[in-house]
């Protein structure tokens, strides 16, 4: 290979030296033709020749026109501006590498960020046309996602207007058993037959459901997810029509959904089911009102959410008619699209996370933009020559350019490489709930979003330094100080600053918001307190009895453990909500009035056992806890928050009163207020206490909830004061004695009240980390701009200093230039991020955006920093030797 290579040069060196000779004799030609013209015409040989080369404009300049002339010269122009570029570079191997350092960080962080936000902001979602997809439906206080029931959801699906499907699933995915061998938990959820029709979604083997299939009494049949066709039948094209048992039942598989295939709301789902409608029996269920179901549809093409909510109205409120008048002012109509339901929670935190990589990157650029124009100070007399041997501004132009873009790709390949590892360490560091994290990575896309940043950064700052020109004093030997240059670079290291000032208040705002929340009181104790949630499965507890069993012995085994105190179960753990509740004003008090409807409030519920307050050593202010006789009794006790209590007994009279939590519920019992407990934090770490009601587990037709749903899902506490790390991997030997195949999920109340502090802390770590690093870029161009400035002028300060100018004075000289752009870089940045905080106010916890002492701390860090960065440039300013400079002088 190196033999031909070296074949292949020496041809090319031939076939260019003939090109040149060529060249050369016809230049000779035509200036020999000039002469003899000046010869005819009278004039001496030697003035004929001196004349017509004066004509000709120059053999050399003459000779490039016509080089330019030939075809794909650019190739050879390009060829040669990377060579002389990349020669440049191995004579300053300090400056390339910084160069390429400051890109790999700036590029880098860039590509690794918008990995993790093109999902949440960007890129469209994995069905045919999901920017018209929709959630539709009613909300209220206690349900905040979109549903629909009953006789409204027919009335909608018939009457709609707006859009041009429209379908439903189930209130969201359950845990299923498939029961054949090798026994298996998976999620399951039912949708109607028009469903993946609705989305654009085409099995990628078999088919969809057939209108049949969604009937009552018909075909059994399922659709498993791309995942559960891997991981369980290894792709394996036999699953078509093969029957699966779940939940014991026999299921006839009848296609597999695409791998990149989600549920609306992102629910983890293995197979999915028709949702089998009964409209009759519809009619009737639910006194009236019918099965909840979640409702997505695709709005016809031109028509935007607020005219669908607008043409929805009349179903709207065709649909309150049947609803009590005091409950209709708490229920509103909801057309949201589905991007934004997915992302509500997150879509700020990708902004925030985007427009800091994107400072970050400026502050980069800048910084790079700085060195270039620094190296072109150097080269001044280098470029001058080169423009008078014939080179025009347009090839100056193409020289830098090329050479800040081999500077970037480089950069991006390396860039490349430090997002993968940053890529990891965010993942690590990202809490559950943010959609498709464990999905970023470096595909295609990213790639693209890579290359077009880097060519973004080499035209930026190739630029910069290709816009000073060099003058032609220079070829005298004169030197020559740039006062464009100079501007130029303060210039930059001031927008440096006041992007630095811009990330550094809003890394202070959310790290103070994230320290306030972490240090809120719940009103428990969570030390040495272990978690077990268990879901149950169909096959294995199909009866109430049976599940009660199962939580019964298993809570009775645990009691027995290793300095175990005291074990509870529960549907639900504080800080997070309970799994229900009631509006206050729906809830009755025996021998008073019903109350006036329309307070807007809501009071939370949680089931529980005996022990639940002993656990979480949640204080009993009044009254009593329950017991195990309350278990088997025929009375319905009850524990109130003392923020419920005060509510509805404002002169402290709650105990023994008797209670109907709502007026609505058919043969709703009636409960007596045994105790009154503290109030905890319910509505997670950054809400207030919402008002609570306990409610007591039992096993009879009143224990936990009427629906059954207390089967599937219970969370045993238990309380210990062996170390956790015992106490946890005891817990799941209990449990894998009574029912080895049974999914645990064990957890301390350390981490579940953590895990609720998760986003805040991963927003204020990642942007901290940018601000650390753009406050870092900063500083490294003001001790270089200053540095610059110094060396510049080194020969003026020692003629300053020979005429008298003390040291204090040249320090005052350095450190009032520094002063000025560090004073500008902070009121721009201040305005900017006065602006940027306020959009960022629904982020924080008790601190306002324009919290003073955050914008003290951040002008007193930057001033702080910025006095120290100027220190070395200004000592070496003041130690300039006079008489040097009288001599160079």
């Amino acid at each position: 290979m190196s033999r031909l290579a070296g074949w292949w040069l020496r041809l090319k060196h031939l076939v260019l030296r003939r090109e040149e000779q060529d060249l050369d004799e016809e230049l000779v030609f035509h200036l020999d033709r000039m002469t003899e013209e000046y010869i005819a015409s009278g004039m001496p040989p030697a003035e004929a020749r001196r004349q017509a080369k004066v004509a000709f404009g120059g053999i050399e300049k003459s000779r490039q026109q016509c080089r330019e002339t030939r075809p794909g010269v650019w190739i050879d122009r390009l060829t040669q501006d990377m060579r002389y570029a990349l020669r440049g570079f191995r004579r300053n191997p300090l400056f390339t590498l910084t160069i390429l350092a400051t890109l790999t960080i700036g590029i880098g962080a860039t590509t690794a960020v918008f990995s993790v936000v093109d999902r949440i902001l960007f890129r469209p979602l994995p069905y045919v046309h999901g920017d018209r997809i929709v959630s539709t439906g009613m909300v209220h206080s206690l349900e905040t996602q979109a549903f629909l029931m009953g006789n409204a959801f027919y009335e909608w699906r018939d009457h709609q207007k707006p859009f041009e499907a429209f379908t439903s699933t189930s209130t969201g995915a359950r845990e299923c058993d498939l029961t054949e061998r090798n026994p298996l938990q998976l999620h399951c959820d039912a949708v109607e037959g028009n469903f993946l029709s609705t989305f654009g979604v085409v099995p990628v083997a078999g088919r969809d459901f057939l209108p049949e299939e969604a009937r009552l009494g018909g075909p059994q049949v399922a659709l498993i997810s791309y995942r559960f066709w891997l991981t369980r039948y290894n792709l394996s094209p036999a699953i078509l029509n093969k029957t699966i048992e779940v939940d014991g039942n026999p299921v006839r598989v009848v296609g597999v959904l695409p791998k990149e295939f989600e549920m609306p709301r992102l629910e983890d789902v293995d197979v999915i089911r028709p949702l089998v409608i009964d409209e009759v029996a519809d009619h009737k269920a639910n006194g009236g009102y019918g099965t909840p179901r979640r409702v997505f549809a695709r709005l016809r093409p031109g028509i935007t959410v607020e005219r669908a909510r607008s043409e929805l109205a009349p179903l709207f409120h065709s649909a309150l008619e049947p609803i009590p008048v005091s409950i209709r002012k708490d229920i509103h109509l909801s057309v949201r699209l589905l991007r934004d339901v997915q992302m509500q929670n997150v879509r700020l935190m990708g902004w925030v996370l985007f427009w800091s990589v994107i400072a970050v990157l400026m502050i980069a650029c800048a910084n790079i933009a700085g060195l270039l124009v620094a190296r072109s100070a150097t080269r001044q007399r280098e470029l001058a020559v080169r423009v008078a041997l014939g080179a025009s501004r347009g090839r100056l132009f193409r020289q830098a350019l090329t050479e800040s873009l081999l500077l970037s790709f480089a950069g991006a390949m390396t860039g490349c490489l430090f997002a993968m590892g940053l890529l990891r360490v965010l993942i690590a560091l990202a809490p559950p709930g943010i959609p498709y994290m464990d999905q970023a990575g470096l595909d295609l896309r990213v790639i693209g979003f890579t290359i077009l940043v880097s060519l973004l950064c080499a035209v930026a700052t190739g630029s910069v330094s290709a816009l000073i020109q060099p003058h032609a004093e220079l070829l005298a030997g004169r030197t020559e100080t740039s006062v464009s240059r100079a501007f130029i670079r303060q210039w930059l290291v001031a927008g440096q600053i006041a992007a630095s000032v811009v990330l550094l208040a809003i890394a202070i705002l959310l790290g103070r918001s994230f320290r306030n929340l972490e240090s809120q009181q719940t009103g428990m104790q969570t030390e040495n307190v272990v978690t077990a949630s268990i879901t149950l499965g169909q096959r294995d507890y199909p009866t109430r009895e049976r599940g009660f069993q199962f939580f019964d012995g298993l809570k009775t085994r645990l009691a027995f453990g290793p300095g175990v105190n005291a074990v509870a179960i529960t549907d639900s753990l504080p800080p997070a909500g309970g799994s229900g509740g009631s509006r206050m004003d729906e809830i009755v008090v025996a021998g008073r009035p019903p109350m006036v409807k329309g307070t807007g409030k809501v009071a939370t519920s949680r089931w529980i056992s005996p022990g639940y307050f002993e656990v979480l050593n949640i204080p009993i202010v009044r009254g009593r806890d329950f017991n195990e006789e309350d278990v088997t009794s025929s009375d319905h006790p009850l524990i109130l928050s003392h923020a419920l209590a005060a509510f509805l007994f404002p002169n402290g009279n709650a105990l023994g009163q008797r209670i109907k939590l709502d007026d609505i519920t058919p043969n709703n019992p009636w409960r007596t207020v045994v105790g009154i407990a503290a109030d905890v934090k319910n509505d997670g770490l950054a809400g207030e206490e919402k008002p609570e009601y306990y409610k007591l587990r039992r096993n009879h037709s009143d224990g936990w909830d009427a629906s059954g749903f207390w089967l599937r899902t219970g969370i045993l506490v238990v309380r210990s004061s062996a170390p956790n790390a015992v106490i946890a991997p005891w817990i799941r030997t209990q449990v894998a004695e009574v029912a080895p195949a049974l999914p645990v999920d064990i957890a301390t109340m350390e981490t579940r009240v953590s895990k609720l502090a998760g986003q805040p802390r991963f927003q204020s770590m990642v942007v901290g980390f940018f601000a650390v690093a753009g406050l870092a870029m900063a500083v490294i161009g003001l001790y270089g701009v200053l540095a610059f400035l110094v060396a510049q002028r080194e020969r003026e300060i020692g003629v300053r200093m020979a005429l008298g100018a003390s040291r204090q004075e040249i320090l005052r000289l350095v450190m009032g230039r520094s002063l000025r752009m560090i004073v500008c870089g902070l009121v721009v940045g201040l305005v900017l991020a006065l602006m940027a905080s306020r959009a960022l106010s629904h982020m924080l916890f008790h601190v306002g955006p324009w919290d003073p002492a955050t914008y003290l701390t951040t002008i007193a860090l930057l001033v702080a920093v910025g006095l120290l960065a100027t220190w070395l440039p200004a000592r070496v300013a003041c130690h300039v030797d006079p008489a040097v400079a009288l001599r160079a002088e």
